[in-house]
Parts: structure tokens; C-alpha cells; sequence
């Protein structure tokens, strides 16, 4: 994450993941040849020589850990075997919810700082400030400590206490603060209005995300009134994806009719087409998408859809280029393994693996002279072993992923506003549904 903001959950998702049910191998592939079985056997004689005779005695079970997230890396950089501490990350991730305080933290001096506290949470309740810094959890100094350490530390058992040492401006000795942590429910989608305009931005695609996004276009309406509302801005920067049916499900908001995206794999099964279902939520208001490099997977398939059926103009710099879908497979009851099953497809029949959505409108978001040289472009095509797209070529995929802190700096979000207030133009906007590009 380029700024070093999180909520005290556990990082984002980065892909598009399906959560599948299949808890057995269904003899799809063809059986091993007896070359497999030797390769396999020689892996066995390996492991029993490094148990043996390493000069100390390995912890077996990492060992096989190690070794199956080599095996599965070296085929491309999602997937993953997943421990029982992982598969509970990613559950959490995926619920959106998780026992913890409900403050918005980043590192700064070695010390933790809140950016915000959420309302109605247990830190919002116990008194912590905006600005305030942590210097101590439960007595243990956050200093040496990571962001995510301290985050990790932070978060724990519903109905169980932590105290947090604050430094506070004005304050002449440290805050000694006892918070009783809680089930925190993460907002996917934040909201505001901006005047005439609805600013709706997907955090991430979580199970909550359809919903949310759902609640926010109904009060934005309620709020503006729909004479006057002019339209919305749909913010999907430095969204790294989520759930490929709360993908769906948000293009769905939008689309009247259509694909919405389509998914093929190695097995019959794999090839799948998502079409939307008739309603619009917004009433068929104007859209204008802001994408950067930090908006991958399940993110892509929205900008790619809205755009291909011309009910979006997408604006911004290329996105990240993550065109390939994760199956997440149960193995036992603890453990998981999350594996690419399938490349996805945008209405048009194209596929952006390592090359990214491409936006209509170009605009740059200036780098502060500060962060200049220090924020480097991010993208599919750039990361070792990446699955080659079809589409790919040496421009690549990805583009610079920030996003200013201060809406008012915000040049992409204030090119958009002037879009959709008249104040500029631009042929790309509003699009024409009728030059969609939509594969027959």
C-alpha cells in the first residue's frame, strides 16, 4: 500500500476469488506418469535427509509448508497454500468484520497515530482522538514494531480488554486508555456528497460490499434529490479486488442488460458468463470511474465492464492488469489452498491480463515533490512469474498508485467533478451506449 494507511483488519484482498466448495480432487486431469511418481520420490528421500542430518533439527512441519508454497508460487505469484492462521485472515477479510477497537491507523515516527477513530466503536466510546499517537499496547513499547505487528496486536477476541499508552497534544504525560474490543464491521463502500455530485468509493469486495454501495446510492439520492443530482463518481484507485461475485454484483448496480464479465479455465467447469439483471440503481445517472495502478482483479472487472457497455467513462491512469480469478479450496477443516483456475474476460472478449484497463480519459495524479522516486509505478506485468496474457505486449500494465489524502488536491476526482458539472468536456464523456463494445 503506497500510503500506509489500514483499518485494523487484515490487508485487502488482491484478486478476484471465487470461495469454492470442491473438497476433493474430481479426476479432471489426466493421472501422473510413473517420471511424476519418481520426481515425487526423490522429494521424499530429500526431506528425510534434511530431517536427518541438517546441522539443527528443522521444524518438520514448516518444512513441508516451505515446500508446498514453492511448488505452488512457481506457478504464479496468487497462488498460495494457506495455513490456518492465513485462512482465517482471509476469512476475516472476506466477512468484513473482525474483533477489534475501530480506529484508522498509520506509522509515523515510529509511533502509532490515529488517523480516526469510527463512530459507535470501542475506541470512538473509550475516547480515543484523531491525531492522537499510541505509544504503548498493553505496556509494550510500539516502538521496533511493524505497522502491521502493532495492527496484529491491536486486534483480538471479541469481549476482551487492551490498554493503549496515548500521547496527546496538550496533554503533559501519557494517556493511559482501556478498550474492550468489539465485532467491528468494516464499511467496503464510503460515500459522501459532494454538492450535486455522489462521490461512492469501493475500499474493497468484501461480502458486504453490494449492499453497502446499495445504501449509499439510495441516501445520495434522498440527500441531493434526484432532479438535481448530476451524477456520481465511482472511486475504484487503489482497490486491490476481492470477491468475484460482489464484482458482479456492483457492475450489476449500474447495468440494465448484458455480460457483465466471463471467466474460462482449463475445465468446462471454469468457463462461466455473468450477465446483469434489469435495474439501474442509480436511475441511469451519469458515471465516471477513477482507476490508478492500485486497482486490480475484482476492481478491473467493474472499470471493464461499465466501460465496454459504454455506461461509464473510465478516467485516470492504467490499472494494475490482474485478469486471472483464485479459487479458494478447502483442504481440512484449518487449511486452504488458493489457486488460479481461471483468466477472466471483459464483455468485449478481452482479456487484461498484464495489460490493465486502459482509461478513457487519461489524467495524471501529481506525485507530492516529497514522495517523488519513492512511489514507483506497480502492475501485473512487472511481478516475476505472472501469467503472460494474451494481450500482453512491452508496454505492460499498472501505473502509479496515489491517491492525495485531502480531497481538495485531488486532481483525477476534481477533473471528474468538472465532467460531470459541465464545467469541462470531453468526447469520451458522456459515453454512447450505442458504440458499445460488447463480443457477440
Amino acid at each position: 500500500m503506497i500510503r500506509k494507511v489500514t483499518l485494523l483488519a487484515v490487508g485487502a484482498l488482491m484478486g478476484a476469488t471465487s470461495v469454492s466448495a470442491i473438497n476433493s480432487f474430481g479426476g479432471s486431469a489426466e493421472a501422473a506418469g510413473t517420471a511424476t511418481y519418481r520426481q515425487l520420490a526423490i522429494f521424499g528421500n530429500v526431506f528425510e535427509r534434511v530431517r536427518a542430518q541438517y546441522v539443527t533439527p528443522p521444524e518438520e512441519e514448516k518444512l513441508i509448508e516451505s515446500a508446498i508454497n514453492g511448488m505452488l508460487t512457481s506457478l504464479d505469484p496468487h497462488s498460495s497454500y494457506l495455513n490456518q492462521e492465513a485462512a482465517d485472515d482471509m476469512r476475516t477479510q472476506t466477512r468484513g468484520e473482525f474483533g477489534g477497537l475501530g480506529i484508522e491507523v498509520t506509522m509515523e515516527d515510529e509511533l502509532i497515530k490515529v488517523i480516526t477513530p469510527i463512530d459507535e466503536t470501542p475506541a470512538a466510546r473509550a475516547g480515543v482522538l484523531a491525531g492522537d499517537f499510541i505509544s504503548e499496547i498493553d505496556g509494550e513499547p510500539v516502538r521496533g514494531l511493524s505497522l502491521g505487528e502493532a495492527v496484529d496486536k491491536m486486534r483480538g477476541p471479541v469481549n476482551t480488554a487492551i490498554e493503549l499508552t496515548v500521547l496527546r497534544d496538550g496533554a503533559d504525560q501519557p494517556i493511559k486508555i482501556k478498550v474492550v474490543r468489539d465485532i467491528i464491521a468494516v464499511k467496503a463502500v464510503r460515500y459522501r456528497v459532494e454538492e450535486d455530485v455522489g462521490y461512492l468509493r469501493v475500499i474493497s469486495f468484501t461480502e458486504k460490499t453490494y449492499d453497502d454501495l446499495s445504501d449509499a446510492i439510495e441516501t445520495i439520492a434522498d440527500e441531493v434529490g434526484k432532479d438535481k443530482l448530476k451524477g456520481y463518481v465511482l472511486d475504484l484507485r487503489l482497490n486491490p479486488g476481492g470477491l468475484l461475485d460482489q464484482a458482479i454484483s456492483v457492475s450489476d448496480a449500474f447495468l440494465d442488460r448484458g455480460e457483465i464479465v466471463s471467466t474460462r479455465g482449463r475445465n468446462p467447469e471454469e468457463t462461466r458468463r455473468f450477465n446483469s439483471r434489469p435495474g439501474d440503481l442509480t436511475g441511469g445517472k451519469p458515471v465516471i470511474v477513477l482507476i490508478n495502478g492500485g486497482s486490480a482483479s475484482a476492481s478491473e472487472i467493474v472499470a471493464g465492464a461499465l466501460q465496454d457497455h459504454r455506461r461509464a467513462t473510465v478516467l485516470g491512469t492504467t490499472s494494475f492488469g490482474k485478469g486471472s480469478v483464485q479459487t479458494i479450496i478447502p483442504l481440512d477443516s484449518k487449511t486452504a489452498l488458493r489457486l488460479t483456475t481461471a483468466l477472466y474476460y471483459t464483455p468485449s472478449g478481452t482479456s487484461i491480463q498484464g495489460t490493465g484497463i486502459k482509461p478513457d480519459i487519461r489524467v495524471e495524479e501529481p506525485v507530492p515533490e516529497e514522495l517523488r522516486g519513492r512511489i514507483q509505478p506497480a502492475g501485473e506485468s512487472e511481478l516475476r512469474g505472472h501469467i503472460q496474457g494474451e494481450n500482453e505486449n512491452e508496454e505492460g500494465s499498472g501505473s502509479i498508485a496515489y491517491v492525495p489524502p485531502d480531497p481538495k488536491d485531488d486532481v483525477q476526482l476534481g477533473y471528474a467533478m468538472d465532467l460531470l458539472r459541465g464545467i469541462k468536456t470531453d468526447p469520451a464523456f458522456p459515453p454512447n451506449p450505442d458504440q458499445a463494445a460488447i463480443k457477440n
